[in-house]
């Protein structure tokens, strides 16, 4: 007895019955381990978190979103033979592997966050610890019109880093308030200012939050621990997980010695950007944040600036 066969209807291929098109199609929440490789250093092994999309034209039901899985799959898999050194290279690649396999999409995004541990020691007794620093990466790859071989990829790379600000202004009031009753218990007034000076006075802290991303072409690459350090550099003072009380002593003098508002962070994170990288060129996209989390206030104070790297680099060499 002969067996009929049957061709399955590619559902996701049929029309759909309201027929617009869809920005992004695809899936969320992609958990993967994932080592990158470092030079003169331990490769670094990351549990990261992928979303993956497509744009969907109007005359199709679905994507076909199991080729988003073989897509991560497949160049995740190429890391074990090759070695991969950036993590949005590794966006970069995904997302040029998408548009292949996706025939109807004209462009794909792939989106990255991990958690990345950096070892610090403590600013006194030089106690090793590690510290927890958030990641993330993108990328974008948009199909050629001229040449459907052809895609235009752009990749982003940034860090978010957890940091301690003093209120410049609190502490002006208490600097007057100290320079007042000084002067009244007799002291001079040189005296009082070498105090001021030597003696940072007191204000409210705030855990301040700062993320700077850079934004290039495929070919350029940015360095992430470069990134880390300008944000970390870029508060009143670096925070630590473990601190014996000379640390602390350290800590509480440095960040109060250095004052900053959050729009003192964006500024001092731009600033050490340009100095940073040189090289970035001019259409690269900077974004940098900043949130402080108040202790006097129920609110948080945030600043943000979004510029091209010509633009910032003009405004802050004109000074």
């Amino acid at each position: 007895m002969e067996h009929c066969t049957f061709n399955l209807p590619d559902v996701q291929a049929s029309r759909p019955n309201i027929a617009i098109n869809l920005t992004r199609v695809g899936v969320t929440n992609v958990k993967k381990l994932i080592e990158i490789k470092r030079k003169d250093k331990r490769p670094v092994v990351l549990i990261s978190t992928f979303d993956v999309f497509v744009d969907l034209p109007s005359d199709r039901k679905g994507a076909n979103l199991s080729r988003n899985f073989e897509a991560v799959d497949e160049v995740l898999e190429k890391i074990l033979s090759m070695p991969v050194y950036e993590i949005e290279q590794l966006c970069s690649d995904i997302a040029h592997n998408l548009l292949g396999r996706h025939e109807y999409a004209n462009q794909a995004e792939v989106r990255m966050t991990s958690e990345y541990m950096i070892r610090r020691a403590s600013p006194a007794t030089g106690i090793k610890c590690q510290e927890v620093v958030n990641i993330f990466a993108e990328a974008s790859a948009v199909r050629g019109q001229a040449n459907d071989d052809y895609f235009d990829v752009k990749k982003l790379i940034g860090a978010e880093v957890v940091g301690m600000t003093a209120c410049p202004c609190a502490q002006e009031i208490m600097r007057d308030k100290a320079a007042n009753e000084l002067s009244e218990l007799g002291v001079d007034e040189d005296t009082i200012i070498k105090f001021l000076e030597k003696v940072p006075m007191a204000t409210h802290n705030q855990r301040g939050r700062g993320i700077i991303s850079i934004k290039v072409a495929h070919d350029f690459d940015v360095s992430l621990e470069s990134i880390i350090n300008i944000i970390d550099s870029s508060m009143s003072s670096s925070v630590y997980e473990v601190l014996k009380r000379s640390d602390e002593k350290v800590v509480v003098e440095t960040a109060h010695m250095n004052p900053k508002f959050v729009e003192d962070c964006v500024r001092t994170m731009a600033d050490n950007i340009v100095k940073e990288f040189p090289n970035l060129p001019d259409n690269a996209v900077i974004t940098i944040k900043q949130t402080n989390e108040e202790s006097i206030h129920r609110h948080n104070a945030y600043a943000e600036r979004v510029a091209l790297m010509g633009d910032l680099r003009s405004e802050i060499n004109q000074y």
